[in-house]
């Protein structure tokens, strides 16, 4: 009689799986650098053999299959194989009280790293914080959700089988969604999206009607972007009060302590992109806000610039600041000691960067809603000029095919690079220790 099942661990009966156990022995033959699959089919038809004889009339567990895998290879001679095999065993055993220690019956095979990172974030919890679903039953939510929602759409939809595509892509770690839908899908709070805008206009109601959604957003796990080139700049009149404005900067360290309270009590700490116009009259407190690697932690930075700032930084003339309440021009800068000043922090503390008005503008598929102020905190590193790379952006997923670099386009982006730093160089934009920390 052949074995047809087997039991588990935790006491449930499976199907019996020979290749298994023929993978278990050709990892142990390889570590030892000893045969090679034939070798390892036939050690595995020899372990089947001595299980069908022993558990003809009953069900073995996978320890006693595990005794007689090392039984079998120590009988036909390898010793230092069975040594290897028992020390696979050991530390599989490890793993498996680590993961107990945890708290997570580990029904897909995962490692330590991600165990501890759905406990942390993503597996349902009691209101004791005991976790009360496994990583298979987490992906199954996710998926049973994402699937219900095509009946939106297409009534006859074939939900079932959607849901079990979708699910067999997450069980082999072919596709993951992003986090706030693996912490919500089939939860509560029910919001599985990760990237928003929300506008601030210029009045006290508005500021913190963006500050309340951006405190909900955050609780569910998505990050938050902002314009505050809409806001009066520091000591400008404000006419309900007679008294005068403390500026967009004041507003945005409002926002990051607020991100900094959130983070306390949720899965996931909150992000936040902070965009200022250059022809705003703060731009300059803007551009050093977080010189001092303390202030607006909770924020990433970016100087919002048009094509006219840019030929103006090339042609070394003067950009207007304009005061976004009336409309009008309160002083002029130098656009070349602007951007100089952006460049410099930009290499001292990796804020502020670039958001190019016009050329997001010109590739906005929907213009009609209105024009893009702002991006939330993910993105890309635009590669400019791209064509000449033909790659788009500079994203590592394009770098790497089939898991290996493709170093034709990892050259490509290196000259290119270098490129770009010699035109830099040549017209004066770059701040001279940001060059020799490059050239270093």
């Amino acid at each position: 009689m052949k074995v047809t099942q087997i039991r588990k661990r935790d006491g449930t009966v499976v199907p019996f799986i020979p290749a298994k156990i023929e993978q278990a022995i050709y990892k142990a033959l390889a570590a030892t650098k000893v045969g090679g699959k034939k070798l390892a089919t036939d050690l595995t038809q020899r372990v089947i053999q001595i299980v069908s004889e022993r558990f003809a009339q009953s069900i073995p567990g996978v320890e006693d299959v595990q005794d007689i895998v090392e039984e079998v290879l120590m009988s036909q001679g390898y010793p230092n194989v069975a040594k290897a095999y028992i020390l696979y065993r050991q530390q599989h055993a490890d793993v498996r009280r680590l993961k107990k220690a945890i708290g997570v019956r580990d029904d897909l095979k995962l490692s330590i790293n991600a165990i501890k990172v759905l406990e942390r974030r993503y597996l349902l919890k009691d209101e004791e914080e005991n976790v009360i679903e496994t990583p298979m039953e987490l992906f199954r939510r996710v998926a049973r959700t994402i699937a219900a929602v095509e009946t939106s759409f297409e009534p006859a939809a074939d939900i079932k089988g959607l849901e079990q595509a979708f699910f067999e892509l997450m069980r082999a770690l072919d596709f993951m969604p992003n986090t706030p839908t693996l912490m919500n899908a089939g939860a509560p709070l029910g919001q599985l999206s990760a990237c928003f805008v929300l506008p601030i206009e210029d009045s006290i109601v508005d500021i913190f009607e963006s500050l309340k959604n951006m405190a909900i957003i955050h609780q569910s796990g998505g990050g938050t972007g902002f314009s505050f080139s809409h806001l009066r700049p520091k000591g400008d009149v404000v006419r309900s009060t007679k008294g005068v404005a403390s500026g967009p900067v004041s507003f945005m360290k409002i926002f990051d302590a607020a991100t900094g309270v959130m983070k306390q009590g949720g899965k996931r700490r909150g992000a936040n992109m902070g965009i200022l116009n250059a022809d705003h009259p703060d731009i300059m407190e803007f551009v050093v806000a977080k010189s001092d690697g303390v202030t607006l932690s909770n924020f990433n930075i970016s100087v919002a610039v048009t094509d006219e700032f840019m030929e103006a930084v090339s042609r070394g003339k003067k950009c207007p600041l304009i005061n976004p309440r009336t409309g009008k021009e309160v002083q002029s800068i130098s656009a070349r000691n602007l951007f100089e000043m952006i460049v410099y922090h930009a290499w001292k503390t990796g804020d502020p960067g670039l958001i190019f008005l016009d050329e997001i503008n010109r590739r906005n598929p929907t213009p009609h809603l209105g024009r893009f102020e702002a991006t939330n905190p993910c993105g890309e590193l635009p590669l400019l000029p791209y064509e000449s790379c033909n790659l788009g952006s500079i994203n590592l997923s394009h770098l790497v095919s089939d898991g290996q670099i493709d170093w034709t386009k990892l050259r490509k982006v290196v000259n290119l690079a270098v490129h770009f730093l010699d035109n830099v160089i040549e017209a004066n934009l770059f701040p001279l220790p940001a060059i020799e920390q490059i050239t270093r």
